[in-house]
């Protein structure tokens, strides 16, 4: 069945697609953004109508909506394992690597889906990209030193020869954006990355970086709707 081609319509089949894969019992993770919502939003009749599931959320607002849904929630720390985690992304690539992060979210969505035994990638075929970067990368750091934090980052890119870096502070409403954290986040335009994996590994050990929205070997499922239909990727290990 052909799906309509806008962005909404598509985010929600890649949402109906995701459900089928939630069982009763589940303990999962919730995501954050237009097309976690959207699942968010399919799952609370689901629960209305006896589905038997808890779920914590990765975000602030993600926890407000499901509560509005009837959908129940817990801290993780109550929860511990999880069975599966339902998420979006801003760019996933065909290795199952991700960028996250343009919610804000990024630091509790890592958390929460190297928590889970599966994560499950919803997505309209505009996020499915060969090469990851185009979407800029965001970093949360922590605000003590942030312009310092930030010369540290472009000096590791430098370093793995991505020249001209110019991490931007993110801000909303004329101020600085600040996380469900408390801290500030750099928006990195690097264009095209590489090679993810070694980015990652070079970006988490900045002094004064608390986490990047490269997801690297998370990802166990895509889930991408297009115009043409809904195609269903699992990652293969070797």
């Amino acid at each position: 069945m052909t799906q309509a081609a806008d962005p909404a319509s598509l985010k929600r089949a890649a949402a109906a697609e995701a459900l089928t894969f939630v069982e009763s019992g589940m303990k999962l993770g919730l995501g954050t953004g237009s097309t976690a919502e959207a699942f968010l939003d399919l799952l609370g009749p689901k629960v209305a109508a006896g589905l038997k599931v808890v779920g914590t959320p990765t975000s602030k607002r993600t926890a407000e909506r499901a509560r509005e849904l009837g959908i129940p929630i817990e801290d993780l720390d109550t929860l511990g394992e999880l069975d599966l985690v339902i998420d979006g992304a801003d760019e996933v690539d065909h290795d199952f690597s991700l960028i996250k992060g343009g919610g804000g979210a990024l630091l509790r969505e890592k958390i929460v889906a190297a928590s889970s035994k599966q994560m499950l990638v919803i997505a309209d075929s505009s996020k499915l990209v060969r090469k990851l970067g185009a979407f800029p990368l965001p970093i949360e750091v922590i605000p003590l030193g942030h312009g310092t934090t930030r010369g540290r980052i472009i000096r590791v890119s430098e370093a793995l020869g991505y020249s001209g870096l110019a991490p931007r502070l993110r801000m909303k409403d004329g101020a600085i954006f600040v996380t469900d954290n408390g801290n500030y986040i750099y928006d990195c335009p690097y264009g095209v990355i590489t090679d993810a994996r070694k980015l990652a590994a070079a970006l988490s050990p900045i002094t004064g970086v608390v986490e990047h929205g490269l997801f690297v070997d998370l990802a166990t499922t895509l889930v991408i709707a297009g115009a043409h239909g809904i195609g269903v990727t699992n990652r293969k290990y070797t």
